[in-house]
């Protein structure tokens, strides 16, 4: 496996389709649709010749917006293999966000459903371009976005201005294999693969441009430390167009020639239905989707036996989660995995093989070629082990930099090329890391610098708290105070007095929540991530309207 870094992502589907033609490389469960590693190559094709056939050159930026369904992987590895660039799309996007990121990325091909969940994609579209309604298809001249010039539309029925997905497939039939081998021999492992849009919580969204080589090399290291092989069928639950669902997923299966078993979308039990109908041998989330998987399996019966391994990421992970996670659910070979988008994304790693204790309680050791450090967030000198400090990172997975966003990129990699990945923790002698917390999400309470992290995983030992995410909200005389929003474990009756009385004499003061909110649920982006932000707003607001002394 060492000759990945050579590799293009069309390159890399070409090899496992030649070593496992007929093995399952696509399940897609909602849509009863499943093809082998050939079928999965020859779908990819001819995409790409449709792709071709329809003008796109390599390094041009195609776009695709649609939940977890087959032309959505089809999209991916046959843009690869034309050298195009592609730009996901995140599927809970509205007007402005969807026009920032179509503008911003310079994308001249979307490839999109009409319709997902809630959102009418079809109807931002024409809002978006009123010109389509006077326009052939591929000759679209937009004034809010005048690079955009095909738009694809996925799913029955026709729309002035868009060519149909099946119209794109027929396209191609003029390209022949030839041309598109040649296509794919002519591009470079360097060349960039993914346009990768972070979630932008401090000011917009930022494209992160990430190669092939990186790419297939870290979905290859990844897989590794999964154990995952030919024989394996990971269960796949979250969005693809995260790093989460398209490398570690999509990208670590091809590498490992191993089977996908793809959810349209996240639903608890759909997710256990196609692990026990499936036998499943992997299963990847983040540690909401865990828990409220562990929540299903308390009330009905699925056969999870088959589970072997799989990855907690995209969040902290509670190490009561993970124990839960091997004891209920028989995932006894589960690793956590820790990074950002910005590095490909994997930065650290732990292995299948390695004591529980460490699995439970850091996120593993760098990956194979990737060295990380603890700096001193005010100085950026180098701390020692066990110190805590700014996680950076530097390797063959750190981006080529953000889009069209110099002095951007310049903040994130340093002249050494160190990333500066924004998170706090700490490393000890062997090389294992802890992720303490994000270096933005710091309470300052009276000078007293409060780690939310720390907080959160004590008040996890509750047996009435099921999950728990802190944050700082403003106070007038401490600056920031601590505020924990509770979920409880169903059937729990317990006051926010019992809850601080329970820290008190085991945290110090100053870390005992100040303001004690129970909730259902909390805000959370499409990839599973808990959005912290929207929580210390709705603090705020609630404290602005019930006083300073409110629980």
């Amino acid at each position: 496996m060492n000759n990945h870094a050579q590799m293009t992502i069309g390159d890399l589907l070409d090899r496992s389709a030649g070593r496992y033609p007929h093995n399952e490389a696509l399940v897609f469960p909602e849509a009863d649709a499943r093809y082998t590693y050939r079928e999965m190559q020859q779908a990819c094709n001819r995409t790409a010749k449709g792709m071709m056939a329809m003008g796109i050159k390599r390094g041009e930026h195609i776009a695709i917006l649609a939940p977890n369904i087959p032309e959505w992987v089809q999209t991916q590895f046959a843009g690869a293999k034309v050298g195009a660039v592609l730009v996901m799309v995140n599927t809970s996007y509205q007007l402005a966000e969807l026009e920032y990121l179509l503008r911003h990325s310079d994308v001249t091909t979307l490839i999109f459903v009409g319709k997902f969940r809630n959102n009418d994609y079809l109807d931002m579209i024409y809002q978006l371009c009123p010109e389509l309604q006077d326009h052939m298809p591929g000759r679209l001249n937009c004034k809010k976005l005048p690079m955009l010039k095909n738009l694809v539309l996925i799913g029955n029925g026709q729309a002035p201005g868009l060519f149909t997905w099946n119209e794109l497939l027929a396209m191609g039939e003029g390209i022949s294999d030839q041309e598109l081998a040649a296509r794919q021999a002519s591009l470079q492992p360097r060349d960039l693969a993914n346009l990768q849009y972070t979630t932008g919580i401090t000011g917009f969204p930022k494209g992160v441009m990430l190669p092939h080589a990186s790419l297939v090399q870290n979905a290859s290291d990844m897989g590794g430390c999964m154990g995952l092989g030919p024989d394996d069928r990971l269960c796949i639950p979250v969005p693809l167009f995260h790093t989460f669902g398209c490398v570690l997923s999509t990208l670590t299966c091809v590498a490992a020639s191993a089977t996908m078993v793809i959810n349209e979308y996240f639903n608890p039990i759909k997710v256990l239905e196609a692990v026990e109908k499936e036998r499943c041998t992997a299963l990847h989330g983040v540690p909401t989707m865990f828990i409220t998987e562990l929540e299903v399996l308390e009330k009905h019966h699925f056969n999870t036996a088959s589970l072997r391994t799989g990855i907690m990421s995209g969040a902290p992970c509670p190490p009561e989660l993970i124990n839960n996670v091997v004891q209920n659910m028989g995932i006894n070979d589960i690793v956590i995995t820790y990074g950002q988008a910005e590095a490909s994304p994997g930065i650290t790693m732990s292995r299948a093989d390695e004591p529980l204790e460490i699995r439970m309680h850091t996120v593993g050791r760098p990956l194979k070629g990737v060295e990380v450090k603890i700096a001193d967030p005010s100085t950026g000198k180098d701390m020692a082990p066990g110190s805590q400090g700014e996680i950076c990172a530097r390797g063959y997975n750190i981006m080529s930099g953000y889009y069209k966003m110099p002095e951007a990129t310049a903040a994130a990699i340093d002249k050494e090329g160190w990333l500066h990945t924004g998170d706090l923790g700490l490393m000890d002698n062997k090389g294992y890391l802890r992720v303490t917390g994000r270096i933005r999400d710091v309470i300052i309470r009276g000078g007293e610098n409060i780690y939310p992290r720390e907080i959160e995983e004590f008040l996890l030992t509750h047996p009435s708290i099921r999950d728990v995410q802190v944050v700082g909200v403003p106070s007038d005389k401490y600056g920031e105070e601590v505020t924990a929003f509770i979920q409880l474990n169903g059937g729990a009756e317990v006051t926010a007095e019992e809850i601080k009385k329970y820290c008190s004499g085991r945290i110090a003061r100053y870390k005992i929540p100040a303001h004690i909110q129970f909730v259902d649920g909390y805000p959370t982006a499409a990839s599973g991530k808990v959005q912290k932000s929207k929580l210390r707003e709705l603090g705020s607001r609630k404290l602005n309207y019930r006083g300073n002394n409110a629980n």
